[in-house]
């Protein structure tokens, strides 16, 4: 049975005989978890007099740090008929994760302390699950004049973000990246070239051909690429590259980190076991930006992923309401409603090969935390005690009742899933158990 109460603190609570998996502390064994006032207080052997008011046995459960994940609209403010930050992050603690980042494209923008703190006090409130906000890279993403990096930065904002609304002027985005980079603010990038994906909803490929729908080409998102890493060369700025799509892609980004670029780079865990051929019959389910490319281009996105060129997964999570995609599918919203598929979905990757459970955990949780600058991502003694526990041999079906997210948009609907979501802390207090 589910439990949807709010977190309840300040519980002593004892995790038994799980795999424990902490990469940046070189920890990976079955043994018990212990859990006073928000934090870790022993691993192995309970403190000295420790009592607990729950017990819980994860017996052939993996124990883990709570997922980081770097996009994640929580579509509040603005938008509350897809979500609120109240419904998003419910949905997320059910999904093992424990930090989100939001992007900038709320309404209003993430461009003054007053949407920055906003964000943060409403999840504070709802208590589910750490909302870090991703400022604009310019007022309003106009893309015309810079925001106010430094009091974003002031306000809680992890870095800076255009998302995909061009800065057209290639001189004005230079201005923008050594102004972050003064501040040591990360910038998010989704680079996409506006002139080379206008009206376009899916990969330009013989699916778009067959169905008559205009294409996105692979360029779109490698020209833009392109020149964002020259950019970010020529700055100095630290950059992270968002939900990658393109085969291409990889390379390019793989070829700037052997340069010594600080760029680091995620895929969005569905791009890795979709691609545009599953759009046949005009699904809107499988209307994304980017969109689902080629065999060849999820193969080499997977190649990225094991090598570590992509270092991270997300979510890229987009709730939406059932009017945004019962239009003709170039008419819909692009976007899928992810929490409840990300940590399932992304395990898959051990089940095929292609990460260890300890390399799995890497990319979900302890890069992320690392790249962003948070106390997150791990499970050391003493730190919060921010955690999962996951049961990977579980099956089950997602279904619309089992998505605690407002959004119910997601082409996995009615599939079996394996591995889910038992257990969730947030600072020491349960904000999921199932």
């Amino acid at each position: 049975m589910m439990d949807f109460s709010r977190p309840a603190f300040n519980q002593r609570i004892r995790i038994s005989n799980g795999r424990v998996i902490d990469p940046r502390n070189n920890l990976d064994k079955t043994t018990d978890l212990f859990v006073a006032d928000g934090l870790i207080v022993g691993i192995g052997s309970a403190p000295v007099g420790f009592k607990p008011d729950l017990e819980f046995d994860a017996g052939g459960m993996l124990v883990i740090p709570g997922a980081v994940d770097l996009c994640a609209r929580v579509r509040e403010p603005g938008q509350t008929q897809k979500g609120n930050i109240h419904s998003e992050t419910r949905a997320a603690a059910a999904g093992g994760i424990t930090h989100l980042c939001c992007p900038p494209d709320t309404k209003p923008v993430i461009d003054t302390r007053a949407v920055a703190a906003l964000i943060q006090e409403r999840a504070y409130q709802s208590g589910y699950a750490h909302v870090l906000p991703i400022g604009a890279l310019t007022k309003g993403l106009q893309g015309q004049h810079l925001a106010e990096m430094h009091a974003l930065k002031e306000a809680g904002c992890i870095g800076v973000s255009q998302l995909r609304q061009p800065v057209k002027d290639s001189q004005t985005l230079l201005r923008c990246l050594e102004y972050a980079s003064t501040f040591d603010l990360i910038v998010f990038f989704q680079s996409e070239d506006s002139s080379l994906s206008v009206k376009g909803g899916v990969h330009a490929g013989s699916t778009a051909s067959r169905l008559g729908l205009h294409g996105i080409p692979d360029a779109a998102e490698t020209v833009a690429l392109s020149r964002d890493l020259l950019l970010v060369q020529q700055a100095g700025v630290r950059a992270h590259f968002g939900q990658l799509s393109c085969a291409r892609s990889v390379e390019l980004i793989a070829a700037a980190q052997r340069e010594g670029l600080q760029v680091t780079a995620d895929v969005a865990v569905h791009q890795l076991f979709l691609t545009d051929e599953m759009i046949d019959g005009f699904n809107s389910q499988y209307h994304t930006r980017p969109p689902l490319r080629s065999e060849r281009d999820r193969l080499g996105l997977i190649e990225g992923v094991k090598s570590g060129v992509i270092s991270v997964l997300s979510s890229d999570h987009q709730p939406h309401e059932a009017a945004a995609k019962s239009e003709p599918f170039p008419s819909t919203e692009s976007g899928i409603s992810a929490f409840a598929t990300f940590l399932p979905l992304s395990y898959r990757l051990v089940r095929d090969g292609v990460l260890s459970e300890v390399e799995w955990v890497r990319r979900i949780a302890t890069n992320p935390a690392a790249l962003t600058g948070l106390d997150a991502g791990h499970l050391g003694t003493g730190s919060n005690a921010n955690l999962c526990v996951f049961d990977p041999g579980k099956r089950w079906k997602l279904t619309e009742h089992s998505m605690l997210s407002q959004g119910k948009n997601s082409p996995f609907l009615g599939q079996q899933m394996q591995g889910q979501v038992r257990l969730t802390l947030k600072d020491g207090a349960i904000s999921f158990r199932n």
